[in-house]
């Protein structure tokens, strides 16, 4: 299991919430960001995870994939916020 999913199974995050979080990542980063903030997960965690994800930005993509849902409006995202 991708480490990013695992992380929020381990806090209790529901399917449907690892889903409707990953689905905002597409559609608007910073929003996710937002969303990933309110799930109650300890700081420490969220920043060991985004040290996780700095090292592999391929977790996002294959967190993504694991929840089938689609890469390039991940891409698309990233381009509009540069």
């Amino acid at each position: 299991m991708n480490p990013i999913i695992a992380l929020l199974k381990e806090h209790n995050i529901s399917d449907q919430q690892v889903k409707a979080l990953f689905q905002s990542l597409t559609e608007n980063p910073l929003m996710a960001m937002g969303t990933l903030g309110q799930l109650g997960i300890a700081p420490e965690k969220l920043q060991g995870l985004m040290m996780q994800v700095m090292q592999n930005p391929g977790l996002i993509k294959d967190a993504v994939a694991e929840l089938g849902l689609d890469f390039a409006k991940v891409e698309a995202a990233k381009a509009q916020m540069k």
